[in-house]
């Protein structure tokens, strides 16, 4: 992947909650030069597993190869519904980063307390791996992990798309429509 061309895209995937069992997927497809080009939307279901068909369902959906890297905001999402990176880079060809934005001691603890015969699950957290720290232009830290690309292309891909603060701009932009869609927390309707 040629980093400094303006025309790279990334595809990025934000949620908001949309009421006690679904949960609101926004798709961005964003150019370097910060220009949007493309959107995709999905749902999931609170506390199920089904997040990685929903982003991968998505990706299809756009039916785009122009598509350079996938950047997911966070790794596992509604109520520890946690996502196969590896397996969305397999299966689209397409790299993936997850970005988080605090330092923690991550979420096996919480996982195996609400789902502690979920051995299924709790494998699928285990083999996110560890975070890397990522200090921006902005000064700011954001954490990745990253599946089919360089930790340093990847760490340096979050950077050229991040304005300010610590979120790259397809995800600020995907999480923005997310928590504008029907039914989002935030909004009247309670239906997607």
């Amino acid at each position: 992947m040629h980093m400094p061309k303006k025309g790279l895209r990334a595809f990025g995937i934000a949620e908001s909650y949309a009421g006690r069992t679904r949960s609101n997927l926004a798709g961005v497809v964003m150019r370097k030069d910060l220009r949007v080009d493309g959107f995709a939307f999905g749902s999931v279901t609170v506390g199920a597993m089904d997040a990685t068909d929903t982003i991968l369902k998505m990706v299809r959906d756009l039916r785009r190869r122009d598509i350079n890297v996938i950047l997911l905001s966070g790794c596992v999402i509604a109520w520890f519904n946690v996502i196969d990176p590896g397996r969305v880079a397999r299966e689209t060809g397409i790299p993936v980063i997850c970005v988080t934005y605090e330092e923690s001691d991550g979420l096996l603890e919480d996982i195996t307390r609400h789902f502690p015969d979920d051995a299924a699950r709790i494998s699928a957290y285990r083999q996110l791996g560890e975070r890397t720290a990522v200090r921006l232009h902005t000064g700011l830290t954001c954490f990745i992990r990253s599946w089919g690309l360089a930790q340093d292309d990847a760490a340096r891909f979050c950077d050229d798309f991040t304005c300010e603060g610590k979120i790259p701009e397809p995800l600020r932009v995907a999480r923005l429509c997310a928590r504008n869609l029907p039914g989002a927390a935030g909004t009247d309707d309670d239906t997607f």
